[in-house]
């Protein structure tokens, strides 16, 4: 069967497909040097790899039996601003795809994106979609799936839709792959033994993590963590954040108040404003979330400030993002030396050892931190999150992940294409951590 890669990127698709005997007849991808990488990846000429679709002629790609496309994501994702189909550039290139599907008529689609489409602008983004492809003579099912379902060890939902013609038999034949609970999921298989390069903490954040490692052993055994993110600002804070807010007071009624670390807000309105958290500034009116969130820090603090009185010190010298703090692994032991974390602008998130939270393409402030071992995980470690372990990457490290949070997981891609095509299309595909046993491409 042949395919094409549209919004190819690092070809998560081109992978999945390949281990089930499929042959790629053209790539489409913006990126030159992804193009290139591509190219080089996979062994196509470089006039089957063309750059931005909406240039490119329909004449000019070959037939195909399959239409794959991870078509961009940052106007349905929660991260952007979720313009959607309004968005200009990026919104309606899922129209570039039905240009490509009216004339050629492949017999299959299989398209990824963010989870959030299902809901973006009320579910009315993922009706116009999926009326336009029934409409092209398409049956079409869609489900989240992630690639910890299949054993790959990061969480990662994304919204995958197929296809099939109707007049090829739809998808009377198709059944979304099983996903099983998978106890013995762990990201040590696919941790580097001797990495090539690696990325060490930096001492300022050695410090920040034994700050807060401080703050758990001050804290009573059988206290629980709270589940809602720490803000460390409101410890000892008065200032109002429900029927009034800073922002609504002169500076002689905020005079009466404290503000972060217990501050005293009697001063000239300039120092009393430095002494408000960012978060509790310029607003008229909280959100219900912040005035939960506020409520819910300051009743903590309160419970135990006694017992962490000597730390607060401490963490309020730390870098304001690095005063928040997320644990996201009730139940694990209170050791951040065997936790997963990431040094977020939101804040330091903690995680179980059992799989990575989604790579991400927008920063590389949210790459994972492997407590046990002081260092980010590598480039090529990532590449095994999505199931393309082997495949040569950018050289830049920030250009790397940045293409990986951009890419979709090839074990995902093969499981679904799997049952798409059926036992008798496909042939069987080693298991995605066989992947880690070829040799590593030199880095671009």
């Amino acid at each position: 069967m042949r395919f094409i890669d549209l919004f190819a990127g690092l070809g998560g698709f081109h992978v999945g497909l390949e281990q089930l005997g499929m042959e790629c007849v053209f790539a489409s991808e913006l990126n030159k040097d992804l193009r290139a990488l591509y190219r080089h990846n996979y062994g196509l000429a470089d006039e089957l790899v063309r750059g931005d679709i909406r240039e490119v002629n329909v004449h000019d790609i070959p037939a195909h039996d399959m239409l794959c496309a991870g078509f961009p994501c940052q106007p349905f994702s929660k991260a952007g601003a979720q313009a959607g189909m309004k968005d200009e550039v990026r919104g309606n290139l899922f129209y570039e795809i039905m240009r490509i599907v009216e004339h050629h008529q492949p017999t299959y689609l299989l398209l990824e994106n963010v989870a959030n489409l299902l809901k973006h602008d009320k579910q009315n983004t993922w009706r116009v979609i999926k009326e336009t492809l029934e409409a092209t003579g398409y049956e079409v099912s869609h489900k989240i799936l992630s690639p910890h379902q299949f054993g790959v060890p990061q969480l990662r939902q994304r919204m995958f839709i197929v296809a099939a013609r109707r007049a090829s038999g739809g998808l009377s034949q198709f059944a979304w792959p099983k996903t099983e609970n998978q106890p013995d999921i762990s990201v040590r298989s696919i941790l580097d033994d001797i990495p090539d390069e690696t990325r060490a903490l930096t001492q300022r954040e050695i410090d920040a993590i034994a700050v807060w490692q401080e703050f758990l052993d001050c804290l009573p055994e059988d206290a629980p963590l709270p589940s809602f993110p720490i803000w460390a600002t409101e410890y000892q804070a008065t200032y109002p954040f429900e029927t009034e807010v800073p922002y609504m007071l002169s500076r002689e009624q905020l005079g009466k108040y404290k503000g972060i670390f217990g501050k005293r807000l009697d001063r000239k309105k300039a120092k009393q404003q430095e002494r408000i958290p960012t978060y509790a500034r310029g607003e008229v009116v909280f959100p219900k979330w912040k005035q939960q969130f506020i409520a819910s820090n300051r009743a903590f603090f309160e419970r135990y400030k006694n017992e962490l009185k000597p730390v607060m010190k401490k963490i309020r010298k730390l870098p304001f993002s690095w005063q928040k703090f997320e644990w996201n692994c009730q139940g694990a032991p209170r050791h951040l030396d065997q936790l997963l974390f990431q040094f977020r602008p939101s804040g330091i998130r903690v995680k179980h050892p059992t799989y990575f939270p989604a790579l991400v393409s927008s920063t590389t402030t949210q790459v994972p931190v492997i407590g046990w071992l002081n260092r980010y995980i590598t480039a090529s470690e990532g590449a095994k999150l999505q199931s393309l372990g082997g495949i040569s990457l950018p050289s830049n490290n920030t250009a790397a992940f940045r293409a990986l949070g951009n890419a979709v997981n090839a074990e995902v891609v093969r499981q679904v294409a799997a049952c798409l095509i059926g036992p008798s299309q496909s042939k069987p595909a080693q298991q995605w951590l066989d992947l880690s046993s070829i040799p590593t491409l030199a880095v671009l």
